[in-house]
């Protein structure tokens, strides 16, 4: 069955059908944008709002610098707690340096007697001052200390006392050419200096 021929009058009912259904549509899509310009200029326009975000900011603000705070008060008290271990273990180290100056007279002693030991003395008694020196020498190195002798070695006024400059044309100036007295460190420090003659330079 052939389909009839629309007229203009059809043409013109379908434009208007057309019309009414999308202007409830647009209708709606104003509305809603006129909602939207009406709320923001609302909250723009109230003052409480603004108040509200000043505050809110402000908050923010002062939680950051709680924060630094707590971290600056953290790294002070890891380097507070860092000094006080590095005092102790100085303090561990080095107490015994008083007691180590009080030893060095006796151990200077006994080297003594056995060098002044002569073919009088019995085998028996310089094996007895040997074994003691050695024995004391061996407690104190458990603790830390240990003995300088720089005979030959180039004079360090950080470690060795000069007693006496003497010319000698075989060696190189400022070189120690004989300890007179050991010097002894604790831990690496200075307990007491080497005592030393020092060669110059053959006038």
């Amino acid at each position: 069955m052939a389909k009839d021929p629309q007229t203009p009058l059809d043409d013109e009912l379908a434009r208007r059908e057309q019309e009414a259904d999308a202007q409830p549509v647009e209708g709606e899509l104003d509305e809603a944008l006129e909602a939207a310009e009406q709320a923001e200029t609302e909250v723009s326009d109230n003052p409480e709002a603004e108040l509200l975000a000043a505050r809110v900011e402000e908050l923010e603000q002062g939680l950051a610098d709680a924060k630094d705070q707590a971290l600056r008060a953290a790294a002070e008290a890891q380097n507070v707690r860092r000094r006080a271990e590095q005092e102790a273990e100085k303090a561990r180290k080095f107490a015994l340096e008083k007691f180590v100056k009080e030893l060095l007279p006796v151990v200077d002693s006994l080297e003594k007697a056995l060098e002044a030991m002569a073919d009088e003395a019995t085998e028996a008694h310089r094996e007895g001052v040997s074994m003691t020196l050695k024995m004391q020498l061996d407690a104190m190195a458990k603790f830390g200390v240990e003995a300088v002798e720089p005979a030959g070695e180039p004079f360090d006024p950080q470690l060795h006392e000069a007693m006496a400059m003497v010319p000698n044309p075989e060696l190189e100036p400022n070189t120690v050419m004989e300890v007179m007295q050991k010097g002894y460190l604790l831990n690496g420090r200075l307990v007491r200096p080497a005592m030393v003659v020092v060669s110059q330079a053959a006038g």
